[in-house]
């Protein structure tokens, strides 16, 4: 079983938001602000990975400690916040 994920914020000149480039499985961010990005990111990444990387045999199996996973998060380099 995968323990690390990785989220990156990339600014969208032309969209004008940041947007989410990551291994989660159905994370697809879109927002106007990094610290909306955090916020999206924090309320949906868990349950993203434990619904679509873990299977029932894992989460039967497996001691928390083991299921418990890492995200790497990038915030973009220089642009940290658009008003």
């Amino acid at each position: 079983m995968k323990r690390t994920f990785s989220v990156k914020a990339l600014w969208d000149e032309e969209a004008q938001v940041f947007i989410s480039e990551s291994d989660i499985l159905g994370l697809h961010i879109e927002s106007d602000t990094i610290e909306e990005f955090e916020d999206i990111m924090h309320d949906v990444a868990i349950e993203l990975i434990i619904q679509n990387h873990l299977s029932a045999p894992d989460l039967a199996s497996r001691s928390i400690k083991d299921l418990v996973p890492a995200i790497l998060w990038q915030r973009p380099e220089g642009k940290l916040a658009v008003a």
